[in-house]
């Protein structure tokens, strides 16, 4: 079995591409009245994690919502609850924050994982991801560019 190569472009845009559909129906799934979903992500490393600014309906042109999506659940949040300015790096803190939360039993979280009956097998996954995004938030190397 082939595994894509990730650096070509274009299977990055077809990645890219795919999961900007994914982000929409977990949108449209979850009710969550929004404006445009971004063309290209915000930030990226396929094939595991692409964050997406998500245009406000109550204020055109400004974020209101940022999403996850990729290798690791798909989620959304609020841009309230993202300290401005708002940033994709800010957005990704927050969803690792909120996930190791979770998954830790520590955090009062909206977030439905499976059933009960899954948590033992998922949460230790959620945690690993969750770390993982937060080892990103914080190596310099990858945001030295912004």
């Amino acid at each position: 079995m082939n595994t894509p190569d990730y650096d070509n472009p274009e299977v990055e845009e077809q990645w890219c591409e795919e999961q900007r559909a994914v982000v929409e129906a977990y949108l449209k799934a979850q009710g969550v009245n929004h404006g445009e979903i971004g063309e290209w992500p915000a930030w990226h490393v396929a094939p595991f994690v692409a964050v997406w600014a998500i245009e406000s309906l109550a204020q055109p042109g400004w974020i209101g919502w940022w999403a996850i999506s990729g290798d690791l659940p798909t989620d959304a949040i609020s841009a309230n609850e993202v300290t401005p300015p708002q940033h994709p790096r800010k957005a990704l803190e927050v969803f690792a924050r909120k996930w190791l939360a979770t998954a830790e039993g520590t955090g009062n979280s909206d977030i439905s994982i499976g059933t009960p009956d899954d948590h033992a097998t998922l949460m230790p996954l959620l945690k690993s991801r969750a770390e993982t995004l937060l080892e990103w938030v914080n190596d310099e190397a990858i945001w030295a560019e912004d």
